[in-house]
């Protein structure tokens, strides 16, 4: 696409979205407006510049000043195409708020704009329909967990859809549900997963490097210049192609590396209109209930961009429009994809770009958090919230066995304390268990309750498809194996309904929950890379409540560490089914050990993997 192929003001699918959101999204122009609207709902401020720029997205910065109960802030917009800005606000409580646009120009279509509106609250039956109207995901109170701002616990069920903005994941202008097949589209996709009870899904807004071009898979420029690294289906040559649906890409062309002027856009002219394709997606996910996690790029562009482009200034500019661009929607942010340090620049020059947003910027004005996948954990990569600013909550993700989890518990036990969660664990389909397969559900699920139960008490994200791409690297072809229907359907995905219903068992006790693995013996008879053999444990720092996991290949255990001489209710629990078997009573001796019963199916080693509640009766 060439810059002369300027973007228009609303694509097709914006109309739709627009018409079915009704007053989800809300325009105005300069004068003062009486509009009313929830909390938590998206207020669109926009405006038209009177001057003309050679590069609006680089030259022009858009701000309002927002007043309303309890909240004084400057909230910046960002350039949608032609002369027009738009700036995304929201209240955070009821009353009447007012605004006050300015800019870094000399432009009487940007600056003293002004406006007002009056926000209302949800009834707690909207809230109930729709979690979202809950308000942004903030850190519980002791700052391990997750909540909405009205205080209702968030435990995040997330699914790897990294290519949602592109074709993979393609948009239906119509309501009619469609089978899991080829001609399903991302809402058949979020009625299915809606229905198990996912509640998040994780997304990379561009993959400007990535275009089926025929090139090889590990592209470099004469000087060695990694343009683009692999993630293509097994034996193929080119990079998966990674166009929206009416073939956009994230910027234009021509870029201006040497020799690739066609294959590698200009990462400092943004293409408006592919985004403004994300934003019916991610407003519809909102309006289901679901959280995008928005990762701005993959690492694997940082070289090219760091080289030929202005760094960290042009990376800062482009993290600051996409948190500009969704800053009003109830997502979680993060400024790079950082799956592994290979390929690509040092985490602490990405740490650099982010942490100039906050200094420039400031942190998100309505509180969306920030974390970023990593390789083995954001707190390894770039240090705690003193080094970067930007970051509210921590990951691991990327080491698929068990004896990673205690990346976990090292976040737990950083100070101050932020929510941690495994946001790339073990995909379904990967190594030794083809995908859909009861060995390949059984590591899934050492993914799930080891990495909770080693402190992940923000949730989990579940990935399925194996190397070859299925949900995460969005099959579609023809040719591929595991594609996105395929996937979408296997059993793990399923059983993490049952990982939450473990964990919220006691309401929101889960959140005082710290892992103490320790206490369970034996806990180590599997190899350390491995998903088997381990026994993982969580308990209240007033030893009332006892989470268990134990793996596969398990021998009978005891526990130490709770009251002495207290009684417990023991339940077993299936993370197969989800279902319930009572344990007995168990009674702790005088040092405050318990000898463990046999797994349900009365072995003494576990035949398949088991979990265990223990809640103190007297």
């Amino acid at each position: 696409m060439t810059e002369n192929m300027m973007p228009k003001l609303t694509t097709s699918g914006n109309l739709w979205a627009f018409a079915v959101m009704g007053a989800w999204l809300f325009a105005v122009s300069g004068a003062i407006s009486a509009e009313t609207h929830h909390v938590w709902e998206k207020v669109e401020i926009t405006l038209q510049t009177s001057e003309s720029y050679e590069n609006p997205y680089a030259d022009v910065e858009v701000w309002a000043d927002l007043q309303g109960p309890g909240f004084e802030k400057r909230c910046y917009g960002f350039w949608d195409g032609n002369n027009t800005f738009r700036i995304r606000v929201l209240a955070t409580a009821p009353g009447t708020w007012t605004w006050k646009t300015g800019s870094n120009q000399n432009d009487a279509g940007l600056n003293n704009k002004t406006g007002r509106f009056t926000a209302t609250v949800w009834d707690e039956a909207a809230k109930k329909e729709n979690p979202c109207r809950r308000g942004m995901i903030k850190a519980s109170a002791n700052g391990h967990a997750f909540e909405h701002a009205d205080g209702t616990p968030f435990f995040l069920l997330g699914d790897t859809w990294w290519a949602t903005p592109t074709f993979r994941y393609p948009w239906h202008n119509d309501n009619k549900a469609r089978p899991l097949g080829p001609g399903a589209g991302l809402k058949d996709y979020v009625r299915f997963r809606k229905k198990q009870g996912f509640n998040c899904v994780a997304m990379i807004a561009a993959f400007p490097n990535w275009a089926n071009d025929g090139k090889p898979r590990r592209l470099k420029t004469a000087d060695g210049t990694i343009l683009r690294a692999a993630w293509q289906q097994p034996g193929t040559q080119s990079a998966k192609d990674m166009h929206d649906e009416d073939g956009n890409r994230a910027f234009f062309f021509p870029g201006k590396i040497p020799g690739y002027e066609n294959i590698f856009p200009d990462l400092d002219r943004i293409n408006p209109t592919y985004f403004q394709n994300i934003d019916t997606k991610i407003d519809y996910l909102n309006a289901n209930g679901f959280v995008p996690f928005i990762e701005v790029s993959r690492r694997d562009i940082g070289q090219a961009w760091k080289k030929y482009y202005c760094w960290p200034e042009s990376y800062t500019r482009y993290i600051q429009y996409i948190w500009a661009r969704y800053q009003a929607n109830i997502c979680l942010f993060s400024p790079i994809h950082f799956d592994t340090s290979s390929a690509t620049i040092p985490a602490e020059d990405y740490n650099e770009a982010a942490n100039a947003v906050i200094e420039k910027y400031g942190a998100p004005p309505f509180g969306t958090l920030v974390g970023t996948n990593s390789n083995p954990s954001t707190l390894r990569n770039f240090g705690h919230v003193d080094k970067a600013r930007w970051l509210t909550f921590h990951q691991i993700g990327n080491r698929r066995t068990h004896n990673n989890y205690a990346y976990l518990t090292e976040i737990f036990n950083a100070s101050p304390p932020v929510p941690g969660i495994n946001g790339e664990p073990y995909y379904a389909g990967m190594n030794d268990a083809p995908g859909g397969t009861p060995t390949s559900a059984l590591y899934c699920r050492s993914g799930m309750y080891g990495s909770v139960l080693s402190g992940g008490l923000g949730g989990h994200i579940y990935g399925a498809g194996g190397w070859d791409g299925g949900l995460w690297g969005g099959n579609v072809e023809e040719a591929a194996e595991n594609h996105i229907w395929d996937a979408m359907k296997w059993p793990s995905g399923d059983q993490m309904r049952h990982l939450a219903t473990f964990v919220l068992s006691e309401g929101r006790a889960y959140q005082d929950l710290v892992p103490a693995r320790e206490l369970v013996r034996p806990n180590e008879t599997g190899e350390p890379e491995g998903y088997t053999g381990w026994a993982y444990c969580v308990r209240t720092d007033k030893k009332n409540l006892f989470l268990l996991y134990f793996e596969r290949d398990c021998p009978n255990a005891s526990l130490s560490g709770t009251i002495p001489g207290g009684t417990y209710q023991a339940r077993w629990f299936n993370p197969r089914t989800g279902e319930w078997t009572d344990a007995g009573v168990l009674t702790a001796d005088s040092a405050g050990k318990i000898s463990l019963p046999d797994f349900p199916d009365n072995s003494s080693i576990s035949e398949t993997d088991w979990a265990l509640k223990l809640t103190l009766r007297s």
